[in-house]
């Protein structure tokens, strides 16, 4: 590189040279306590790794050598010298978005150059943070408030203690306090996310008790309606969803459990350290305790890409995929806990908190030993569960036995195909592999890894197994049952295969439609075999279960394919004897009819579809309405049908304790991983770039109250994450309980005492309150983590309690137009989920059921990228509240969406309220709000009789907790003259007053 060189530049060298000599009488040069601030403070911004501005980092000292910047020993052939000084009366070339270096600082870098340019090689140069171990919110709580003055010192101190005073230095004061009616749905929605019953907002109104608004709050918090609502906010920052996500989104059907922990968690009260410890380590510090366990679905509620994970034969793929899922674990338990953006320091030191890149991954190394899985709650819960399931089961099967014996009806061979006991149990369009004899759900193609000839058996009670047949022109003996029976005889094959044998149509089936039957419609079923594929039943065991000795198989077969040159071959065999063929069956050839005796002698009864000779495409054999049934025909005697109607009344009670049951105790969690995998730094945060050491996991060192080592290399999965749960949840930390109260404070005033609730650093927002934030964490721990009592103390202030309206005049909007000191309530929108969950509740249409799986509102097509098709909720399972609704996060709910409801694959610690014209066209002309105002008129006409004046006023008391005035009144009436009832409903649903919360 050409250096330019001026006698200016020469006489700043002299005079450094006698300052570096004066200098170095006083003490050594340190590279790392005199020369890296330099860099750090000056430099490394634009010129790091990171960032190499003009080709050149100053993180270490190779760039410099390598591009001429730097010649040890000689500062007056040094670049970078004549770079920092200033050159014939102009500024310095550099640095560009810093101040220039000080004379004495050029002095030392001259002497430092002088004297070799030694850069000791553990030192790396990191550009400091903006905010350092001083920063606010990483101080321990403030305990000292003498500057705050009680209104009252017999009470104490109160909010609104700390809110009058900075209002009153703004010369602001406190609104008046809102009406009563305005108060209980405010709380309504605040505490339960739906509108209070007309009839409570009158009892409350009429009130005359003065604490009447204090133990309104009490019976809101006692409700289990306040769990549902708490929940939603919650499962927002643990971006908690029910499938995976990713390109694959397959389902997570046991998650729920988590989401149900959530809810039973508030409404109990759970104190909030335990909250917390339980769902990061709940099933190492509380083994034994179900629910514990289930906590730890917070690890796991985020996306997971199963592709990436599982599916890859790329492990530069598999390792990016698990290193952004580590990223995911950590980020999440930072931000939701204690509102640290720890992922911004993955690939470089936190650029404006004080995080290294080290600690960043000494916290992942505490996620290290896990991984995302279904795991059971207990042993002993799955141990009790199937043997109470297997009880059940078989009482029921008896049952339906006895039932079929008496009316003749036999067993469907299509239904037990679905996983059935040939009685309607079973799963349509569940299938077995004729390759594996596995269950299947999900559609397939042309199947690979064929192996024609291999009996394979299955684990259905009445499937004695499933095969490929190839008859190799006639010349292969073919088993085809589990005790080693044979056939020969059949035609050679392609050997190839297509889907599942199936309880229904297979995969990409022409049409379930033959001879004017449609075999999926109500009464019939379909047994469908694609060539080429075969199945045995087990006929024995048939009889064992039925009483049956006698039975017949009856059924309508056909070709299902297309018509013309399409065919294929059947035959049907009875103990490897053939009793029925047909060869080159075609779609024009209809249904035909089979009545085939079984002896009681007769044990295997095989049905095998295969190719015409003409290869395999749309050879889609369908056994229409497949039964067993009696060979004797009966009459049912009138003893008979007594037992008949004492069985049937058994089954309903039986089936009844089965359903109770629910799904088997397991919750998608995390799990243990079989090895522990060492954790180093990743730089640049490239997973295929590991620096040398090995990382033991640990904390952050910026919160000087606390030790931050978490265990060492050696320590266990479980000991890591207990130790993490512990340093969070320790009495001094400040962090967990300030981000706490701060969301709590969000959750009741649409804005927290800092705005950015998931971030407490230098790019989050400044308290407006500083002192109220600190004294609210106190009280936290005072009231023993109860997240119910803070509330309490909220919504009996009256800061909460004020007015939403304030005249336009008022100083308040020229000195605080964003209300950061509260001299008004906050106005607020409903969520999407809240908009939903009221519209149902004044419908009247709001099914109260709580718990368990959640509702699908969605046809499911299991493929290799499953399939969520949505349909309108127009039936009463799927009128629940929304924090039960089956979330899928790649295919949304448009409607919700439209109205912000936010994407699980993110961290959402505060909610978009967005206003667009399609929200508007959503909330009046979507499906699901047509038919609720529907509903919502059919209501009033029920309870308000036909008179208008009168549907008028209910109309209003249901949508709004209020009656019309009277110009309301009056137009509304008239306009339900015009119009009609309906479209008064619609109106109101669509009103600002019903999405809106003063």
């Amino acid at each position: 590189m050409a250096l330019r060189r001026s006698p200016l530049l020469f006489l700043l060298f002299w005079l450094s040279l006698v300052s570096t000599d004066l200098a170095a009488k006083d003490h050594p040069l340190d590279f790392k306590t005199d020369i890296a601030p330099l860099f750090a403070d000056h430099c490394v911004r634009c010129h790091s790794p990171d960032n190499t501005k003009g080709g050149v980092s100053l993180a270490g000292v190779q760039d410099l050598l390598d591009n001429g910047y730097l010649t040890p020993g000689k500062p007056d052939e040094s670049y970078l010298l004549e770079l920092v000084t200033s050159q014939e009366g102009k500024p310095p070339a550099m640095p560009q978005e810093a101040s220039p270096l000080s004379d004495k600082q050029v002095a030392l870098l001259t002497r430092w150059i002088r004297e070799g340019a030694v850069w000791p090689k553990e030192v790396v140069v990191k550009q400091k943070s903006k905010a350092d171990t001083s920063w606010w919110s990483l101080q321990p709580l403030k305990e000292d408030f003498a500057a705050i003055k009680p209104a009252s010192a017999e009470r104490g101190l109160t909010i609104d203690d700390f809110i009058r005073q900075k209002l009153a230095a703004e010369q602001l004061t406190l609104s008046p306090a809102a009406d009563r009616r305005t108060l209980i749905r405010r709380l309504a929605f605040d505490l339960h996310g739906l509108p209070p019953d007309p009839a409570a907002v009158e009892a409350f109104v009429n009130d005359p008790d003065p604490r009447a608004y204090e133990k309104l709050v009490d019976r809101m918090l006692a409700s289990p309606r306040y769990g549902e609502r708490m929940a939603q906010h919650w499962l927002d920052l643990a971006h908690y969803a029910d499938t995976h996500g990713f390109e694959r989104d397959k389902r997570r059907d046991n998650a729920w459990r988590y989401r149900d922990y959530v809810i039973t968690a508030f409404n109990a009260d759970k104190p909030y350290t335990r909250f917390l410890q339980e769902q990061i380590a709940g099933d190492v510090l509380w083994p034994d305790d179900e629910q514990a366990t289930i906590a730890t679905g917070f690890l796991a509620a985020g996306p997971w890409d199963f592709v990436g994970q599982v599916e890859t034969k790329s492990d530069v793929l598999r390792r990016s995929a698990r290193s952004l899922d580590l990223d995911d674990m950590a980020t999440q338990v930072m931000t939701a806990c204690m509102g640290i953006t720890i992922n911004c320091a993955r690939c470089h030191d936190h650029k404006l908190d004080p995080i290294t890149q080290k600690e960043y991954y000494q916290l992942r190394a505490v996620f290290v030993g896990v991984k995302r899985a279904e795991r059971v709650v207990s042993q002993s819960a799955i141990k009790e569960y199937e043997s109470r399931k297997q009880e059940l089961t078989a009482q029921l099967n008896d049952i339906d036995y006895r039932i079929s014996k008496l009316e003749g009806t036999g067993l469907d061979l299509a239904d037990i195909v679905g996983g059935g006991n040939g009685l309607g149990t079973g799963a349509f369009r569940q299938g077995i592999d004729a390759r594996t004899a596995k269950v299947q759900t999900r559609d397939f193609g042309a199947l690979g890894n064929v192996q024609t000839n291999r009996f394979v058996a299955s684990e259905f009670d009445f499937v004695d197994g499933v095969f490929i047949p190839d008859g190799q022109a006639g010349n292969a003996n073919i088993i085809v049952s589990s005790t080693g029976t044979t056939i020969t005889g059949l035609p050679q094959t392609s050997g190839k295969a297509w889907d599942m044998i199936r309880n229904g149509p297979v995969a990409s089936q022409h049409s379930p439609e033959l001879g004017g039957i449609d075999f999926t419609a109500a009464g019939h079923s379909l047994l469908g075999l694609h060539a080429n594929s075969g199945i045995t039943f087990d006929l024995q065991k048939i009889r064992q279960s039925t009483q049956l000795a006698e039975l017949k198989f009856t059924t309508k077969l056909g070709y299902f394919g297309a018509s013309g040159p399409f065919q294929a071959d059947v035959r049907v065999f009875v103990d490897g004897e053939e009793v029925a063929k047909y060869t080159q069956l075609k779609r024009e050839a209809g249904l035909q009819q089979l009545d085939i005796d079984l002896p009681s002698s007769a044990r295997f009864l095989t049905l095998i579809a295969t190719d015409g000779g003409n290869g395999y495409s749309h050879d889609q054999v369908g056994f229409g309405d497949p039964r067993l049934v009696s060979a004797v025909a009966r009459k049912i005697e009138p003893a008979e049908k007594q037992e008949l109607a004492q069985l049937q009344d058994q089954r309903k009670q039986v089936a009844a304790r089965l359903k109770s049951l629910g799904s088997p105790p397991r919750f998608y969690g995390v799990v243990k991983n079989e090895k522990m995998p060492e954790v180093h730094l990743l730089v640049r945060g490239n997973p295929e770039a590991p620096a040398e050491e090995v990382l033991a996991p640990a904390a952050l060192a910026s919160l000087q109250m606390l030790e931050p080592e978490l265990g060492s290399t050696k320590s266990s999965q479980g000991e890591r994450r207990a130790a993490l749960a512990k340093w969070i949840t320790h009495p001094d930390n400040p962090l967990t309980k300030r981000v706490i109260v701060n969301r709590l404070w969000l959750w009741h005033f649409g804005q927290g005492i800092v705005k950015t609730p998931s971030d407490f650093g230098y790019g989050g927002g400044r308290p407006s309150h500083p002192e109220l934030l600190d004294w609210l964490a106190g009280e936290l721990q005072r009231q023993n983590g109860s997240l119910k009592a803070m509330q309490r103390l909220i919504l009996l202030s009256d800061t909460y309690r004020q007015q939403s309206r304030a005249e336009a005049d008022q100083r308040g909007y020229k000195v605080d137009a964003d209300n950061r000191l509260l001299w008004h309530q906050n106005p607020r929108r409903r969520e999407a989920e809240a908009i939903r969950d009221a519209v149902l509740f004044v419908s009247g249409k709001l099914n109260p059921q709580r718990g368990g799986p959640g509702f699908e509102d969605f046809q499911y097509q299991d493929a290799y990228a499953p399939i969520y098709t949505y349909v309108t909720a127009d039936k009463p399972e799927l009128w629940r509240r929304s924090i039960y609704r089956y979330r899928v996060r790649t295919t949304p709910n448009r409607f919700l969406t439209t109205l912000d409801c936010p994407d699980p694959a993110n961290l959402t610690a505060r909610r978009l309220t967005t206003t667009t014209p399609l929200q508007s066209l959503a909330l009046y002309n979507n499906d699901f709000m047509l038919r609720q105002a529907r509903y919502f008129a059919e209501r009033i006409k029920e309870e308000a009789g036909s008179q208008t004046d009168a549907q008028v006023q209910r109309a209003f008391q249901l949508a709004l907790g209020r009656k019309p005035t009277t110009q309301e009144a009056t137009l509304a009436s008239e306009f339900v003259t015009q119009q009609d009832l309906f479209a008064l409903c619609r109106s109101l649903l669509n009103s600002n007053e019903f999405v809106y919360v003063d």
